[in-house]
């Protein structure tokens, strides 16, 4: 069956929303990191970086911008689109929002106010849990039409 004989499932929907959110916060938070690497503009004193390996918010910004903004983006045009790759995508990207917010907070501590740590990390878990929803999965793994091949 193609895969457009699927309907999309909710859990794919839900998927799509997680990502657009992590994608487009990645945007705005790199973005600003990376255009003002004191952090005042995202009102972050460079006094929590003083543990850690980075004397300011350029290197984590420009990591925030690519693989927790423009990543997660490219993933959902994936998965809208149906792509099978879009997959390994949401999981990567689930992964590696989980993957940062715990180094975030071995090198910086946790921190309550506000609870974006709590907060990204669920949505990370979150992003995991419902790339592996069966829906999600088969949606993606239907046989495509096959296409013309050259000649």
């Amino acid at each position: 069956m193609p895969a457009s004989a699927h309907p999309r499932s909710t859990a794919l929907l839900l998927l799509l929303v997680g990502l657009l959110f992590q994608g487009l916060s990645g945007l705005w938070g790199g973005g600003a990191l990376v255009a003002d690497p004191t952090g005042d503009l995202l009102q972050m004193p460079l006094s929590l970086l003083d543990d850690s390996p980075f004397s300011d918010y350029f290197v984590p910004g420009l990591i925030l911008l690519t693989a927790l903004g423009v990543g997660p983006l490219i993933v959902a045009l994936g998965l809208w689109r149906r792509r099978p790759w879009a997959w390994y995508g949401a999981v990567a990207v689930g992964g590696a929002l989980v993957v940062w917010i715990g180094v975030e907070v071995w090198m910086i501590g946790y921190h309550t106010d506000p609870p974006l740590q709590l907060i990204y990390g669920t949505l990370g878990v979150l992003l995991l849990v419902l790339s592996t929803r069966p829906s999600v999965r088969r949606t993606l793994s239907a046989d495509e039409p096959s296409r013309p091949g050259p000649g």
